[in-house]
This record gives C-alpha cells, sequence and structure tokens, in this order.
C-alpha cells in the first residue's frame, strides 16, 4: 500500500503509535528515522537483532552500526551472518555494481560512448561527476573506471543509453538480470542510485549481484586501481580513488578483491565489498549505516568470518550417506569390478562450517532436479537449519578417481569419519540396471525360442504349433520308422528264403548226378 521505502518520519509516528496501542510493531521492521542525529542512529540501529546470532551453535557475531548487513561465502551462498538482510533500502551509488556488470556482460571495452546533454544535465548539481560536457567520448573501459572509481552519475545515465537507448529501458534490464542473479527484494529505475522511492534493494539482494559482479576480475581490478585518470581535449583528468580499504588508507584490509561505497542523505553509508583467505571467498554488505562506521563494520565482519569458519571439501570428507527412498539405488563398491565409476562427487565442491563444528553435525538432502546433464544429482547441507552448502553427484564416467558413500540406514545413527577409505564407493542406480538386465534376457530368450521353432520346423505349418498337432506330428514320424523297419525285415526274410531255395537246388543237381 504505502511501497517499501514509506517515508521514515511517518512510519516513525506509525510505529510509536502501534507501540503505544500494543500492537507490538518491531523496531526492525520500520527504517531508521533520517532526522535524528548519526549517535542515534547508531544506537538504534545497534539495538536490532541479529539473526544469525540466535542460531544454536552458531559462532556469535559482532554488533554493527548498519541497519542491515550481510556476510556471505561468494562460491557456496552460504550466508554466515545476517541481519535485516531482506529489508528494504535505498541503495545509493552501490547500484552501480549491478550497471557495471551488465556493461561488461554486454559491451566491447574499446566500444565508444557519446556523453548526451540528457545525460549530463540530467544529474543533481552537486553530486559525484567527473565534469563531461555533451559530445565528449569516453571508451566503455573508461566509462567503467569513472563509474567505479568516482561515481561518475552522468557517465552511468551515458554508459545506460548506450546500451538500452533510454534510461528506463537500461532500468528494465536491470531488473531482469537481478532476477536471473537471484535478487528477490529489489526494484530498479535508474543506473546510478540516486534518490527514488521506487529504486531500492536488500542487503541480502546487493550479495547476490556481488557473487557474480566479484567474479569479474577485470571489474574488481578496476575497484581497488589507486586513481582515475581519464584524457580530455582540456586537459587529462586525474582523481583518487578515495575507498578507504585499499592498501595505505585508514582501512586497508589485506585480503580485498574489491569494493563499491554509496551515500545519500536517505541511504546514508553504504558499502559492498569482496575479500578472500584460506580458499574462503566472502562478500560483505553494510547498508544505512554512518561514516566512518561502515568501514569498521566491514572490517570487524570480514575478521569474524575468517576466524570462525572453514571450508571442507564434501568429496574428502564424505564417508556415509542416507537415503530415505533408497529403493532405486546402491551404495556400495563398483559392482562392475575394475570399470570406471558412473557417478562421483564433484571433487572442487566444498561447504563452509564454524570451526566449532564437525562434518557429522551437518544434515543433508538430495535433490534429482539438476542445472546440467553433467549431474545427477545435488546434495545440499545445513548445520542447525543454516545451508552452508552443497556438492552435485556427477556422471564421472571420464574420471580418475571416484568419491562416494557407504550406504547407512542412518546417517545421524552413527559418527562420520574423515579417514580416507581404501577403496572408493558409488552410487548406482539398480533398478535401471535390472531392468536393463531383463529386457536383454528376454531379447535373448526370444532368439533361443525362435531357432528352437524354426529348427523343428514348427513356424512353416501352423498346424503343428498346438500340442495336438505336434503329437499327431510326432506319431506320423513314428509310424514311417515302424513301417521302414518292417520293410527292411521283410526284405531279409525274402534274401533268406532265396538263399536256401538255391542251396537245395545245388543239392538236387549233386545227387543226380
Amino acid at each position: 500500500m504505502f511501497g517499501p521505502l514509506f517515508p521514515a518520519r511517518i512510519l516513525s509516528i506509525l510505529c510509536a503509535v502501534a507501540l503505544f496501542m500494543g500492537q507490538g510493531f518491531t523496531a526492525h521492521a520500520i527504517l531508521n528515522p533520517s532526522g535524528s542525529t548519526a549517535e542515534e542512529r547508531i544506537a538504534f540501529n545497534q539495538s536490532l537483532a541479529v539473526q544469525s546470532n540466535e542460531v544454536e551453535n552458531w559462532p556469535q557475531g559482532p554488533i554493527v552500526s548498519a541497519e542491515s548487513a550481510i556476510l556471505m561465502e561468494a562460491r557456496t551462498g552460504a550466508i554466515l551472518y545476517s541481519k535485516n538482510i531482506h529489508e528494504p533500502e535505498y541503495p545509493a551509488s552501490t547500484t552501480k555494481i549491478l550497471t557495471t556488470l551488465l556493461a561488461s556482460e554486454r559491451c566491447a571495452l574499446d566500444e565508444e560512448v557519446v556523453m548526451t546533454s540528457s545525460a549530463v544535465f540530467g544529474i543533481p548539481a552537486g553530486s559525484n561527476n567527473v565534469a563531461m560536457n555533451p559530445g565528449d567520448v569516453l571508451t566503455v573501459e573508461q566509462c567503467l573506471n569513472a563509474i567505479l572509481i568516482r561515481s561518475a552519475n552522468e557517465v552511468s545515465y551515458a554508459l545506460a543509453e548506450h546500451i538500452s537507448g533510454s534510461w528506463d529501458a537500461f532500468a528494465d534490464l536491470m531488473n531482469e538480470r537481478a532476477k536471473e542473479l537471484g535478487c528477490v527484494d529489489s526494484h530498479f529505475v535508474n543506473p546510478n542510485g540516486l534518490p527514488d522511492e521506487e529504486h531500492y534493494t536488500s542487503a541480502y539482494d546487493l550479495a547476490m549481484i556481488g557473487r557474480a559482479f566479484f567474479a569479474n576480475e577485470m571489474l574488481c581490478r578496476i575497484t581497488t586501481t589507486p586513481m582515475l585518470h581519464i584524457p580530455k581535449e582540456t586537459g587529462d583528468l586525474y582523481d583518487a580513488n578515495q575507498m578507504l580499504l585499499l592498501p595505505g588508507k585508514q582501512y586497508a584490509y589485506p585480503y580485498l578483491v574489491g569494493c563499491k561505497t554509496g551515500y545519500t542523505d536517505a541511504a546514508r553509508s553504504a558499502l559492498v565489498s569482496c575479500a578472500e583467505r584460506d580458499g574462503l571467498k566472502l562478500i560483505c554488505v553494510v547498508m544505512r549505516d554512518e561514516n566512518p562506521q561502515y568501514y569498521q563494520d566491514t572490517v570487524s565482519l570480514f575478521d569474524y568470518g575468517f576466524s570462525n569458519f572453514e571450508r571442507v571439501n564434501v568429496s574428502q570428507t564424505e564417508t556415509k550417506y542416507n537415503i530415505d527412498t533408497a529403493g532405486s539405488f546402491y551404495s556400495g563398491n563398483d559392482i562392475f569390478g575394475s570399470s570406471k565409476p558412473i557417478l562421483s562427487l564433484n571433487t572442487d565442491d566444498f561447504i563452509v562450517l564454524p570451526k566449532t563444528a564437525s562434518f557429522g553435525d551437518t544434515v543433508s538432502t538430495i535433490s534429482y532436479d539438476t542445472q546440467s546433464e553433467k549431474q545427477a544429482a545435488v546434495i545440499t547441507y545445513t548445520y542447525h537449519d543454516m545451508y552452508i552448502g552443497s556438492a552435485s553427484v556427477d556422471l564421472a564416467m571420464d574420471t580418475q578417481e571416484s568419491h562416494g558413500f557407504d550406504f547407512s540406514i542412518d546417517a545421524q545413527a552413527a559418527p562420520q569419519e574423515k579417514a580416507p577409505r581404501e577403496t572408493p564407493v558409488i552410487f548406482v542406480n539398480v533398478l535401471k540396471i535390472l531392468l536393463f538386465l531383463a529386457a536383454g534376457g528376454m531379447l535373448c530368450g526370444a532368439v533361443i525360442l525362435l531357432r528352437i521353432l524354426s529348427r523343428n520346423r514348427l513356424l512353416a505349418n501352423p498346424g503343428t504349433s498346438t500340442r495336438r498337432g505336434w503329437r499327431r506330428e510326432r506319431r506320423k514320424r513314428g509310424n514311417s520308422l515302424q513301417r521302414a523297419a518292417r520293410e527292411r525285415r521283410r526284405e531279409h526274410r525274402e534274401q533268406i528264403r532265396e538263399a536256401r531255395r538255391r542251396r537245395r537246388q545245388l543239392h538236387h543237381r549233386r545227387r543226380g548226378r
């Protein structure tokens, strides 16, 4: 009814009325009033609940000054810290990570972008810019540098026009891409984050966009470039990168991958950043924070993540697995002897576990709804209902090594051991194998039967296909054999009689002499 960003002053009044009337209107359901002092806003935000701290046996995260904050592992999407992560917020210039991501996906770096009058004069006086004039030309690469280092609003407008023809058309493209990246709380209406009640997002959505942004090495490199340099006919433009997480700056973070800040009076301070250490790539988003607390909060969250969580390779750790509907599966040694395995766990997949937990504490579920033809299933792992990662079961006919499962009736009944197995075991779909063998057996039986029938000349005479006809044929063959035997005996007796007759004749001749 009122939209996701109803004016803060009115919301404060509604909150006070609701509390007075005993309706239980919770504090974190409203936006922190902009009219209060920085100290009041910080105190208010620090009083808000941290949802991840309420999870049993989950490492306790820091109390931050941001109204909403998230720490996400980039590759798995596991959320390590969450505070109002789906609260709608104004993103300010952090919007530009989506703008530049789209430009990197749709444009060549050497394409020329012409600065239009609408882009140059369409920004409020005093907002971030690089003093472009109508008709100035920048390459896409120079635009990306101007947007990510200097947060140039007029260049954002010009780049949006270059890609889609208009700001509105580019906003439609932004919303479409955001949905593809998994965003659920966002609506964008411009490419630079200038204030608009219909332009909002959440810490969760910015982290999801960040997963794609921080996977782009070029964009990450630009955000950490110390100095912006843009050649111009009136004199080259130089501007230092003001990001305080960079080396040599006040809050320099040694594992920084990339970052983008944002600020307006309505949004307050926001920061989207990424750091990588010990195999973990963490994305941190703080929104509606204060300066310099948003730097301090970011460093605290990164330190919390790297200190309390570790990467665990699933294929090297998983030894037992329970399938509730295991009728179609067999788990054990390769039933084909020395043949290569049919399925194996992806050797690159891992989960993110608290260092105080063990792999045996996880709960896993299997799904056969996969996104790739090379995947047979996906196993999802949780720890106290917190998603911590997944592993795919891949078709592995070309792999040299398989990592599978020992069958267990109850995965929670027996502790999981991390000792390596001497013999790899795999999933085998016995139902399909049995059906294949049964079909082959039936085919072989039919062939044998046809050969028998053909040999006995039953197929040539349909009348002999019955049992009575077969008996009749057998009797005929028997009678023929008997007649032939009788004929041979008769001929034999005739030969004996003829021999006797000849001997008598010979005897009479001898006596007559």
